[in-house]
């Protein structure tokens, strides 16, 4: 079987290669470990959205619509505060039409490759992101841990694993999400009107003219019923929206099936993720990223019990880890 994995660029940019039997996989250490490119070359399918090389600059300045962005703390957090354990952390302000951080700051940080490799077994690339008292992040969130990635390539798709070593002193919050952005239609020839998705939400957070939550739910549109039974096409309505994830058959996935060429991309997270967002970049027709979170949005600053809006820490020495799938089934 064809499989490699080499250092190379995309689009001018210093990435890390990984290929097997029909796949290919880009990241992009330099900026913010982005898996920006998973493809099934033979078939011509591009499963996540990537940049053009005239959108490289722009991608960089706001790197988080396109590949997999880690946020981390994700979302949005009111005033850009953040209490934690009987204290209060300032992040930036960064979004000022809602005056609120957005998003963290892993997903623009550099991140270092540890390794990579490749073996009929698969293709894979570790990177990972240490915070200490030096690290620039440390001012913002003052803990010092690390943040490991390892991707895998073969012939099961592509496989996520996600370390987060507490290497401090003290508790430090373990709040996470990723803005996986995923082409809709994804195969050449399809278009908007092909695709259905299927996602395992539960209930639909109300958020107030801030885009925080309001600790209410409301009820599910007729549309977004569809969404968590049969299906519906991802682009039913412009969706900024964000909901509880509730398993189907022990799974908590998003499954994207093209009806043109009877294919489903099936991106399978894991059940340690407790909430989904879900943004289609205004019914964009193109792409949608449904976005895997740990956490409810503002979750440190919401008066609701820890373990129901995913808010919780990591004790000195401990570690938090998860793994997600994306893949084809027929």
């Amino acid at each position: 079987m064809n499989h490699k994995a080499y250092e190379g660029t995309f689009h001018g940019e210093p990435a890390v290669w990984l290929q097997h039997g029909p796949y290919e996989a880009a990241i992009l250490p330099a900026v913010g470990g982005n898996l920006i490119a998973y493809r099934d070359i033979e078939s011509g399918y591009r499963f996540l959205r990537e940049p053009e090389a005239d959108e490289m600059e722009s991608f960089k300045e706001n790197p988080g619509v396109h590949g997999i962005p880690v946020l981390f703390p994700p979302n949005r957090y009111e005033d850009g505060r953040f209490p934690w354990k009987g204290k209060t952390y300032q992040f930036p302000v960064n979004e000022e039409a809602t005056g609120n951080h957005l998003h963290g700051f892993l997903h623009t940080t550099p991140w270092w490759v540890e390794e990579y490799g490749s073996t009929e077994a698969g293709s894979y690339v570790v990177v990972s992101v240490k915070v200490d008292e030096d690290h620039p992040v440390y001012a913002m969130l003052p803990h010092r841990f690390t943040f490991r990635l390892r991707y895998t390539l073969n012939q099961d798709g592509l496989s996520q694993h996600v370390l987060i070593r507490n290497e401090g002193d003290s508790d430090m919050p373990c709040l996470l999400a990723f803005h996986t952005a995923i082409m809709a239609p994804f195969a050449p020839g399809s278009t908007a009107d092909d695709v259905v998705v299927r996602m395992t939400i539960g209930e639909r957070w109300e958020l107030n003219e801030r885009m925080l939550p309001t600790g209410r739910f409301q009820p599910l549109t007729p549309d977004e019923e569809k969404l968590r039974g049969d299906g519906v096409s991802p682009y039913f309505a412009e969706m900024d929206n964000h909901y509880t994830a509730a398993q189907q058959n022990g799974r908590n996935r998003m499954e994207l099936t093209d009806t043109r060429i009877g294919k489903t991309f099936v991106y399978d997270v894991g059940t340690s993720y407790k909430q989904w967002m879900v943004w289609n970049n205004k019914a964009c027709g193109k792409f949608f990223c449904p976005e895997p979170q740990v956490n409810l949005v503002n979750a440190p600053n919401v008066d609701l019990p820890a373990d129901e809006i995913g808010l919780f820490g990591l004790a000195p020495g401990e570690i938090w880890e998860s793994t997600s799938r994306l893949y084809m089934k027929n």
